[in-house]
């Protein structure tokens, strides 16, 4: 089984151009159903003998494990393209996945923070240094855009289009899409770039750490923190609770949902449907707040 997960993570690498995170992704979850195997069948299983009834032991086993449904989900899609993959290749002459379901999700609804919090937090930001300036910019090109943390560190200066307040980022899958983001964010970006000191003449990113170096996701998450609690406001927000947020009020203010759902970049209109849930609970909790009948 190992050769054959080797020759699946090669083809993701190759023929896919799969990122690293992908790849470090499908290589733990097949590590961990070659582990489940091991210990119920023995070592050296030939991926052949792996049949649909096996499959649906493990996805038990997951879930008495206390895995969350989430997470016994994306570890059973891992199993799905690596079968799919095998049966293309001929190395099974079934596919034992085809039929294998995921575990029921609860929904959950995304956090978010107000207009009025998000208006706190970018306008605490202290402005006296070039790194405060560099936060300002970048996370109001979060909020502005809608981006994801990791469109926003992919930010190359050839990317920005800021008299069309436009930006090429590139998505999930590699995807390329142009995101308008606003007049408060072309604004920051002009006043850091006036002050970004890159290590290297070839740094092309946009948003560099204190180093001059591109800046990480994990780093953003961190600073994001800082700027959270000096501006007094408790929530265990992330840089994604501001791309909800984003979605959010837009909703509110009126937007259509096909709009928002290309803002974002999302390829199915499910995706962005989670926010109108969220709009409409937000209108029931005004309406119960406020009215007397209620």
């Amino acid at each position: 089984m190992k050769a054959s997960i080797r020759s699946f993570l090669d083809h993701l690498r190759v023929e896919r151009q799969s990122s690293t995170h992908t790849l470090r992704s499908y290589e733990d979850d097949l590590g961990h159903f070659e582990r489940f195997l091991e210990e119920t069948q023995g070592a050296g299983v030939d991926p052949a003998s792996v049949d649909a009834k096996r499959l649906r032991r493990y996805s038990a086993w997951l879930s008495g494990r206390g895995y969350a449904a989430s997470t016994v989900a994306r570890r059973l899609a891992s199993l799905r393209s690596y079968f799919r993959f095998l049966r293309r290749s001929g190395e099974v002459a079934a596919d034992p996945a085809a039929s294998l379901r995921n575990p029921k999700q609860a929904k959950r609804l995304p956090k978010l923070l107000r207009v009025e919090e998000v208006v706190r937090l970018l306008d605490t930001i202290p402005l006296d240094e070039a790194l405060g300036r560099r936060d300002r910019a970048m996370f109001e090109t979060l909020y502005g855009g809608g981006l994801r943390v990791s469109e926003v560190v992919g930010i190359d200066l050839e990317d920005l289009d800021l008299e069309e307040a436009l930006i090429r980022v590139r998505g999930k899958g590699k995807r390329e899409r142009l995101c308008p983001v606003g007049a408060m964010a072309v604004h920051w970006i002009k006043v850091h770039l006036a002050s970004r000191t890159p290590r290297s003449a070839g740094e092309r990113a946009v948003f560099l750490n204190r180093y001059g170096d591109r800046l990480t996701v994990r780093s953003v998450g961190r600073l994001l923190e800082e700027h959270l609690a000096r501006a007094g406001i408790r929530s265990a927000a992330s840089p994604h609770t501001l791309r909800h947020s984003f979605a959010t009020h837009l909703l509110d203010r009126g937007a259509d949902l096909r709009s928002v759902q290309e803002l974002l970049g999302h390829r199915n209109l499910t995706t962005t449907q989670i926010y109108t849930h969220v709009t409409q609970e937000r209108i029931l909790d005004a309406y119960h707040d406020a009215h007397p009948r209620a």
